[in-house]
């Protein structure tokens, strides 16, 4: 458990695919992850990122998604909602990891490390924790709020609605990167889409270890990891004919 663990350097070939890349943006949607007052709004989230953290995103999201809609590249927001159950508490009970957390959970044993956080209470259907951010939806986004565990696509029509889109490049941010956003990845991955998660607008409230780790295992085993102008930059190529 002492271990330190040096990161390989593997940007020659992760440089390459980035190269290789094209992201036409009528074959491109952004798909955000989380972004609600529950993760984001500190005065009220439930499992806060770090403060720096999430004015980081909320800004990057803003200049990301003001671009994407510009470019007629569709937004869909997906976030977790849960129902009180009788005898369970929170649907998120149901899972043993996440019950024996709650069970233990004092000032040294959260999933946000130094921050209040609950499991049992975490966007309840109605709480105000599950509102996306105001200055990140937009008329013409697609919200799906069904979500109930880490992979976007579980129990929900996500992928039906990316094929409906014609979307084959899926574009990822929120939180968290080593959780949600990475499992959301994977299936991505798996479901032969063109995965690019974005750097500047993605973050951890396990800490900056994982955040780390999250990126690094996109950009080495799945897909892209893009900076905003990295991805404007590949839009722009695209639709001039040089991607």
């Amino acid at each position: 458990m002492g271990q330190t663990v040096e990161i390989l350097d593997r940007s020659g070939m992760t440089n390459r695919l980035k190269e290789m890349a094209t992201l036409h943006p009528k074959e491109t949607a952004i798909v955000t992850v989380d972004m609600h007052r529950g993760h984001l709004d500190p005065a009220v989230a439930t499992m806060p990122a770090d403060p720096g953290d999430a004015a980081r995103v909320i800004r990057k999201a803003e200049e990301l998604l003001g671009f994407a809609r510009s470019r007629g590249i569709p937004v869909v927001h997906v976030k977790l909602v849960y129902r009180k159950i009788p005898g369970l508490g929170s649907e998120g009970m149901k899972n043993p990891f996440w019950k024996s957390l709650h069970d233990i959970a004092d000032e040294t044993n959260r999933l946000t490390p130094g921050r209040k956080s609950t499991v049992n209470d975490h966007n309840i259907m109605g709480a105000v924790q599950t509102e996306i951010i105001p200055s990140l939806q937009a008329p013409g986004d697609y919200v799906i709020d069904n979500k109930k565990r880490l992979d976007c696509f579980m129990g929900t029509d996500l992928k039906g609605l990316l094929d409906a889109l014609g979307a084959r490049n899926v574009v990822l941010m929120g939180i968290n990167t080593n959780t949600c956003v990475l499992n959301t990845a994977f299936t991505a991955h798996n479901h032969d889409y063109r995965v690019a998660v974005l750097s500047d607008c993605v973050a951890s409230m396990y800490g900056p270890d994982l955040h780390a780790l999250g990126l690094q295992n996109v950009m080495r085993c799945l897909g892209l990891v893009l900076t905003n102008e990295e991805f404007m930059e590949k839009v722009g190529q695209a639709v001039e004919g040089k991607g």
